[in-house]
């Protein structure tokens, strides 16, 4: 049986330092995702939508997983790989401190032989498994190419970002680079599991060179 090891094979990206930014040119990758937005009142850990995705995103991955290991013909074993979550607001400023205008793609890599078709296939088995979840209608097996990235680990609770965002912002500025795209979390911790203090997240900006604009 083949073992594919996706974190070594894309070691630059799962391997941000917490001493200092550093850039990143992200490829392009194949990801499950599902998206939507934190309703009112809510935030993330007790959002009634985002914990529903949350368990179509990983019912499907873990489904493609065994799925793939267990086939009879050139079976093949991965990780499945770690939650990523792009935020944004659509009006407003986007604040920490505010998390009920957010809206959100979270998604986990694929290996890129899956195919719309075993795709298809493990959501059927999961329908099978699970019920007919509204959720499963939402997820979306697609290629995310995030190109020039500037990244840094952040050790600590979520609410605790803005100052390693701080670091990330005076060095875009340094280096005279701006900001593209979406807010990019990669949690390399279980927040269920882990001491705040202790959990571990790759916060991604997309950037492009002032001089290319």
């Amino acid at each position: 049986m083949q073992t594919l090891e996706l974190k070594k094979i894309h070691k630059p990206l799962f391997t941000a330092s917490a001493k200092a930014p550093q850039l990143v040119d992200v490829p392009t990758l194949s990801f499950l995702r599902i998206g939507g937005a934190i309703e009112p009142g809510h935030g993330p850990s007790d959002s009634p939508l985002f914990t529903e995705n949350l368990q179509a995103l990983y019912g499907a991955s873990y489904t493609l997983k065994f799925m793939l290991k267990q086939r009879a013909k050139n079976p093949v074993d991965y990780p499945v790989m770690a939650l990523e979550g792009l935020w944004w607001v659509e009006d407003g400023r986007f604040d920490i401190n505010i998390k009920d205008n957010w809206f959100y793609t979270v998604q986990i890599m694929q290996p890129d032989f899956i195919t719309p078709e075993i795709f298809a296939e493990a959501l059927v088995k999961l329908r099978k498994k699970k019920g007919d979840i509204e959720a499963f209608s939402r997820l979306r097996l697609e290629p995310f190419h995030e190109g020039l990235a500037v990244q840094m680990l952040h050790i600590g609770p979520y609410a605790a970002e803005p100052a390693t965002v701080e670091k990330m912002d005076a060095y875009l500025q340094a280096e005279g680079l701006q900001k593209r795209g979406h807010h990019h979390e990669i949690y390399l911790g279980d927040p269920m599991r882990s001491n705040p203090a202790k959990l571990k997240t790759i916060l991604r900006h997309p950037v492009v060179k002032e001089s290319d604009i």
